[in-house]
């Protein structure tokens, strides 16, 4: 069963828990935001079930609570910004700002993060930015968990990509938001919380065998959306990610999923495009809607991206997650 419980009350729970586990309050006000965005979504698992996890991270290590993201390089419309093995958040925001700044005075944006840790529901940054009217697409690596093209081994994160793209006037921007494997790893660690399965197809398990039990596929191996493709997309994100930034690949970052472990050090990537240095805004947002009226000539047909609207003035959580927030938060 869940229950509903005020956006703000939510909110408030998961940055004193963040702030108890020693987040600076930046660190914790912008994680606790971004936790409540990826539930208003319908990502849960990158919703407040993160937070028990995130506070763990802060005491024992794992990640810096009193990190203070910084601009370490910059030339035009690129720049570098190092996390401080901060949680990933206030570094997120600081590359917004900067894509936003450097896409309007360049027309295009390209900013690098390292030394980061998990990235969330990256759909909410991209979506902020296309409701400037910009064009954003974001990347982040992850710990390992699928193999590369033709191996074996878990090497690649499911490296998950986000886009969004304005619309005209009040319309919700177009929002894809996709892991790279067959489903998101929070999944899998989910129905293993949950006692259930998982279907074949998902993940092997350590032998290389196909499993649906997500114990199993947890200590094996995720299977790539779309097979070799989906690997081989895998492993364009991770390069932009890390090659470009100095951070670390996913076989060097420890699990989420485990309290101990190494600071991941991973990378996240935003590139941010500005619609007026190139057709121009006029011409972009009529072929949008070009698209967008012919796609809905279809009934079936549901635009990705309305969930970012507006965040709900109630959300129903599970009660015992509710519970360990307000533990955490005493």
């Amino acid at each position: 069963m869940t229950q509903h419980t005020p956006t703000e009350t939510l909110r408030a729970l998961a940055e004193a828990a963040l702030a108890h586990a020693g987040a600076n309050p930046r660190m914790a006000a912008l994680t606790a935001t971004a936790l409540i965005g990826g539930e208003a979504i319908g990502q849960a698992g990158h919703g407040l079930s993160r937070v028990p996890q995130y506070a763990a991270f802060l005491r024992n290590g794992r990640a810096d609570g009193s990190a203070e993201p910084r601009l370490v390089n910059q030339r035009g419309g690129a720049a570098l910004i190092d996390a401080g093995h901060g949680l990933a958040y206030p570094a997120l925001a600081m590359a917004e700002a900067e894509g936003a700044a450097r896409a309007r005075a360049n027309g295009v944006a390209f900013i690098g993060i390292a030394n980061s840790h998990h990235a969330g529901a990256m759909g909410l940054p991209v979506a902020r930015l296309a409701r400037q009217g910009l064009v954003a697409l974001a990347f982040t690596n992850s710990p390992f968990a699928m193999p590369v093209p033709g191996g074996a081994r878990p090497l690649l994160g499911t490296n998950p990509i986000a886009a969004a793209f304005p619309r005209a006037g009040d319309a919700a921007p177009l929002v894809i938001d996709l892991a790279l494997s067959q489903v998101a790893r929070a999944k899998i660690a989910g129905a293993a919380q949950r006692g259930e399965s998982i279907p074949e197809g998902w993940a092997l398990d350590a032998a290389g065998r196909p499993t649906t039990d997500p114990k199993a596929a947890m200590g094996g191996a995720m299977l790539a959306l779309g097979g070799p493709k989906g690997a081989a997309l895998a492993l364009v994100v991770e390069l932009l990610c890390v090659a470009l930034t100095g951070a670390a690949f996913g076989f060097e970052a420890d699990g989420f999923f485990q309290d101990e472990g190494n600071r991941p050090a991973l990378g996240q990537a935003l590139l941010v495009i500005d619609p007026g240095a190139l057709a121009g805004q006029a011409t972009y947002l009529a072929r949008i809607e070009t698209l967008v009226a012919t796609m809905l000539e279809d009934a079936g047909v549901r635009l990705p991206g309305a969930r970012h609207a507006t965040l709900p003035e109630s959300l129903a959580i599970p009660p015992a997650l509710l519970e360990k927030l307000r533990a955490l938060a005493a």
